[in-house]
């Protein structure tokens, strides 16, 4: 009785609301991960990992007049550790009418929305931050997230124009209040251009962090030191798809680290922070479908901007096999190659990088 009573409170509010749509996707692989860091190469090893599944609603309502609200509400779910509910996934709600969409929450940068055109693969160890810099730009300044988490931006508002023959336009503004201690009004904002018609797109993004000039930082370390947060980047993203044959390529300039580098100043044990606004990044793949096959590849490089040798390349190669529209597997291999570098500092904050291979064989099932 108890079971039928749950059954009936969940079923009920759904047949009620018929534009709500309950999705999700589990996605999970076992990998083997063998990385070089600060000069240290690390043995090589095996783990069950989440790939950013997800558990969602989304929906809308004809408010009358072409006017209608709309709304997302998703969730991280680990299928492999717990920690469910806890990731920046999509939550907005908003209008969308003959003006475009309007919508406020945690969102999809514009940014993304262009240079994700390059984003073809299935595992959360494929489009991170050495395969792109927008990847790193958030307020937190830093790579907490966890594999496969692309940066969303909360408390923004995002608007999306309605087509115009293949033409739209997308804004997003950011507005955090004190908590973020970068500015008192908008701390992020971001602009994107884009064309899609047919097999063809193209599009440009602009996003820039709006800090303050001068932040005090900790006077225990760093007396009287101050230092800019404003940092920005741009992508331009093009791509193609007939058939079965898809290619997407992006280009990017601008910070790679979002608030990790410092121009110009010194830490108390005199070590130099370096300038990170000249880092430029490059990213093409490929993908072929043949019957109920996928094979799919990716090669690019990122140039740190802080020495001339201080660049990483990043290859990717996957295939994936479609036993239904749903569900699939996947194996893929993701390979990077990178001269030793470091956000200066002492060791407990410093990013280092170098050689990485990894394989991940995965399955996923979307609903």
């Amino acid at each position: 009785m108890l079971a039928l009573a749950v059954a009936s409170a969940l079923t009920i509010p759904v047949a009620a609301q018929a534009d709500t749509i309950l999705y999700g996707s589990a996605r999970v692989s076992v990998d083997y991960n063998d990385e070089t860091l600060d000069s240290v190469d690390i043995d090589g090893t095996w783990d069950v990992v989440n790939n950013s599944s997800r558990l969602g609603v989304v929906g809308s309502e004809d408010l009358g007049g072409g006017l209608s609200a709309v709304y997302r509400y998703e969730f991280g779910v680990d299928v492999t550790e717990g920690g469910n509910w806890e990731s920046n996934r999509p939550k907005y709600v908003g209008l969308k009418g003959g003006f475009g969409t309007l919508t406020l929450g945690t969102q999809d940068t514009p940014y993304y929305n262009v240079a994700g055109i390059t984003d073809i693969f299935n595992s959360g160890k494929t489009f991170l931050y050495p395969q792109w810099l927008g990847g790193g730009f958030s307020l937190s300044g830093n790579r907490s997230q966890a594999d496969g988490d692309l940066v969303r931006l909360s408390n923004s508002v995002y608007y999306s124009t309605p087509d115009f023959n293949g033409f739209s336009g997308e804004a997003m503004l950011v507005m955090d209040g004190p908590s973020s201690n970068i500015s008192n009004n908008v701390d992020i904002w971001n602009l994107a251009a884009k064309y899609s018609n047919g097999p063809f797109f193209a599009g440009v993004s602009y996003i820039k962090l709006e800090g303050k000039s001068n932040v005090p930082l900790n006077p225990d370390t760093l007396p009287g030191v101050t230092f800019d947060l404003d940092l920005s980047n741009w992508v331009l993203g093009l791509g193609y798809n007939s058939g079965p044959f898809s290619v997407g390529f992006i280009y990017e300039q601008g910070s790679l680290y979002s608030l990790n580098l410092f121009t110009g100043i010194k830490n108390a044990a005199g070590t130099q922070f370096f300038p990170g606004d000249d880092a430029t990044n490059w990213y093409l793949t490929g993908q072929y479908v043949f019957g109920n096959n996928t094979v799919r590849a990716a090669y690019g490089q990122l140039d740190t901007g802080v020495d001339g040798d201080d660049k990483i390349d990043n290859y990717v190669v996957g295939y994936q096999y479609n036993f239904s529209k749903r569900t699939s597997v996947w194996a893929e291999y993701i390979g990077r190659s990178a001269s030793l570098y470091n956000v200066p500092g002492d060791s407990s904050t410093g990013l280092f990088m170098g050689d990485q291979n990894a394989v991940s064989i995965g399955t996923r099932v979307d609903f």
